[in-house]
Formats: structure tokens, sequence, C-alpha cells
């Protein structure tokens, strides 16, 4: 065998340890997550952080997922004072409770929150506006952060942006000495006389899921508990009748929606404050469901 010979068979030799070596570090890996998951010794206690690689991972994991998402966002201006001031008032009614504010403490359930609700002095630091826009809008599963979009609308989201830009600047004393603004009405209301938006099934999914669904009912398509509380909504589109007395049309499922107690009123489900748009996506999602 020539030299050129021997040394090329001792290079794909190199490389094929290299790859079995790979291999065994992969499979390792996979045998160790298998044990971790399997025997319950990773503890998910919420008075125990996690480990500090598995926080790194995280977090390093949801940078990414937020910058990808939000590269395409276009920024609107947000230097308007108007559009501080509204801001301001949204950040006091739905931020502050969980992530507090220069000088002022969230309130108490939040201090058992793991992870911990992120600084927003520092997150108005370290992030774009179009990421805050993107986390307040689309929220951050397993964080306890919901997504806004269900309860604000998109001007009020980049608002509450635009207020957030100032607060690095604020000293405590400064927040306090912020004027009190009443929170502006509801979007919904304007949304309305706009016309109504065409149904959106992707977008009922997420709604189902906000509002809590998947906590009492079975529901074909959807990941979550599915706990059997209230019954099963498998088959739900082709049922003749609805809440035992309602013809199981649009319009009825989305009274029922919105108004459970109006149309049952003995009955278990809550009202969960479903919008008008709300509504007409998941009774349009139900439906399909044959």
């Amino acid at each position: 065998m020539s030299r050129g010979s021997a040394n090329g068979a001792a290079t794909m030799n190199r490389h094929l340890q290299r790859l079995v070596g790979a291999l065994a570090v992969l499979v390792a890996i996979g045998i160790g997550g298998v044990f971790v998951v399997t025997s319950g010794i990773y503890n998910v206690a919420a008075n125990e952080q996690h480990l500090r690689p598995t926080f790194w991972l995280i977090q390093f994991a949801l940078r990414r997922a937020v910058e990808h998402r939000a590269a395409g966002i276009e920024v609107p201006p947000l230097a308007d004072e108007r559009v501080v001031q509204r801001g301001l008032a949204h950040f006091r009614v739905h931020c502050v409770a969980c992530h507090g504010a220069p000088g002022v403490a969230p309130q108490s359930f939040a201090f058992g929150m793991t992870p911990a609700p992120a600084n927003l002095v520092d997150a108005a630091r370290e992030w774009t506006p179009a990421e805050l826009y993107w986390v307040i809008r689309e929220g951050i599963k397993m964080t306890g952060m919901p997504a806004w979009q269900f309860h604000l609308a998109d001007d009020d989201i980049w608002a509450v942006v635009a207020f957030m830009q100032r607060l690095p600047a604020l000293s405590p004393a400064q927040y306090r000495s912020l004027p009190d603004v009443p929170v502006p009405a509801h979007a919904e209301a304007a949304a309305s006389a706009a016309g109504p938006a065409p149904v959106d099934l992707p977008r009922a999914k997420q709604a189902i899921d906000h509002y809590l669904c998947l906590t009492c009912h079975r529901i074909p398509g959807l990941v979550g508990p599915h706990a059997p509380v209230g019954p099963s909504l498998e088959g739900i589109g082709a049922r003749g009748v609805i809440a035992g007395r309602l013809p199981n049309t649009p319009a009825n499922m989305q009274r029922l929606l919105r108004e459970p107690h109006r149309i049952k009123p003995d009955g278990a489900m809550p009202d969960l404050g479903v919008s008008e748009r709300d509504a007409r996506d998941i009774a349009a999602y139900l439906a399909t469901l044959k």
C-alpha cells in the first residue's frame, strides 16, 4: 500500500472514530434525558430555581426565538406624548402587578413565580421596540406572560412599548409623580364600528387556549390538559342542540360563549369575558368539529 493510500485510510478511520464518538455522546445524552424525565428527579417546584445550565438554555432559546419573529416588524412612531400617556395607563393596570415599576413592588403573588417576572427597566434597555411589542402581543409560554393581543389592540400594545422606552430614564420619584391617566375605552367598540374582521381559524385555536377552554373540555386538534370537567366538544359541529336547549347555529354558539349564565343560569360555565371577535372565531372553529 502506498503512503498516500495509508494516510487516506488513517484519515478516514479518524473521521469514523469521531463520528462514532459523537453518536455515543448523543445516545448517552438521550439516555440521561429519559432518566431525568421518567425518574422525577428534576425538581419542578416553583420555590427552587432552574439549574444554571437549564436557565441559560431557556433564556438563550427565548431570546433567539423573539429576535427571529420580531425581525420583520415595522415600528411605528413612538414619540407622541399622547401615545406615551396611553401606554402609561395600560402599563399601570396590566404590567405593574407582575413586573413592578421604578420604586414600586409587584403584587405579592408575583413573588412566587418561577422564572421571576422580568424587570421592565432592564427589558427596555436590552430589547428592541419590535421585540417588546412581539413579547407583549404574543406572550411567552411557561413563564406566566400572557398574550395581550386578546385584551389590547395593537395600537395600545405599541403605546405600552412607547412608555417602556421612558422607563430607564425615570427615577422612582419621577415615576411616582407621573399623572394618573384613565385607561382608554376598550378597542372592541372601535373595531366593531370599522366592520367585523374575517373569521380566523388559526387565531381561534389561540383564543380557545387563552380563555382556558381546555381546562374543562376535551377539544380535538388542540394541545392541553383536555380536562373532562365539562362535556367533550368532540363532534360539537354535528350536534343539533347546544346548552341542552338552543339550535346549534353560529349565532347561538357565540351567545353561549359570551353570555353563558344568561343562556344556562344553572350551568357551570363561567363568564370569561370573551370578546365579540373571539366568540366568532371560536364558534367557527367548533363548527368544524364534525
